[in-house]
């Protein structure tokens, strides 16, 4: 089997009950899955959301903040939560994970890009699973032009993709791809197994924005699958809350949507 670099990308809503909470369930089954991947042989970057998911239930809030402020601090105790469950839950499956917090000037600046590379590929070679998240305590649209944002953690991952020449972007969803209208109101909505051109028919079932907790929408995962595409990286859109999924996608088995551009 062919071994790959490859970039998985978890959302908010797998991550996160709604707003009651971390789900441990879905935590414990991607560490395992993740670290299994990893043991083949792959190199393996998690991406992740949910910092704020993960501190409005910290700090029993009833909702996602408004006010930039307060999300900082949300996100700033959210990270700490989730990077300790994260540490916890792959730790007893013998993996050791390390944190990667960016921003979008990160990713442009070429002194930094370089570094950037160069902290990745040492993390990889010894072994260690990168997690990666937005430094969502210092990136704020009131300041963009200082610190620009990527705004959701889908665009972040196929920057990180073609960041470390990733052979393969896994982005893990809560619906099981991209189908051909929105599943959650139509019954017979069909599931489209590869796509070779994001057109505008194909942006135009993409949909809006997906739950309150988290930022991204399938529109989100069509910017992502297009950056990554430029960089000649193919991204499969798949159900985060299958652990088979990852293994199906990691290994070329069909599953999800394929973009393949």
């Amino acid at each position: 089997m062919e071994k790959k670099r490859i970039v998985f990308k978890v959302g908010t809503s797998t991550l996160c009950h709604g707003g009651k909470g971390l789900n441990f369930r879905n935590i414990e089954a991607l560490s395992r899955a993740l670290t299994d991947i990893k043991n083949e042989g792959h190199q393996v970057i998690l991406v992740t959301s949910g910092a704020i998911g993960a501190g409005v239930a910290k700090l029993g809030l009833d909702a996602r903040p408004s006010e930039i402020r307060v999300k900082q601090a949300v996100a700033a105790v959210g990270q700490l939560e989730l990077m300790h469950i994260y540490d916890k839950l792959f730790g007893e499956y013998g993996a050791t994970v390390g944190q990667v917090l960016l921003t979008r000037d990160d990713i442009d600046r070429p002194t930094v890009k370089q570094n950037l590379r160069g902290t990745f590929d040492a993390l990889l070679k010894m072994g260690v699973i990168p997690i990666v998240n937005e430094n969502d305590s210092v990136c704020i649209e009131e300041i963009e032009s200082e610190h620009r944002i990527f705004g959701d953690n889908d665009t972040l991952s196929a920057y990180v993709a073609a960041l470390v020449e990733a052979d393969l972007l896994v982005i893990l969803s809560d619906i099981d791809g991209l189908y051909d209208s929105d599943p959650r109101k139509n019954p017979d909505a069909k599931l489209i197994p590869v796509v070779t051109d994001i057109d505008e028919k194909i942006i135009g079932i993409a949909g809006g924005v997906g739950s309150s907790l988290g930022t991204g929408g399938m529109a989100t995962k069509l910017i992502a699958a297009r950056i990554a595409g430029e960089a000649g990286i193919d991204t499969t859109i798949t159900n985060g809350s299958n652990p088979e999924n990852l293994y199906a996608a990691a290994h070329g088995d069909g599953v999800g949507t394929l973009f393949t551009l």
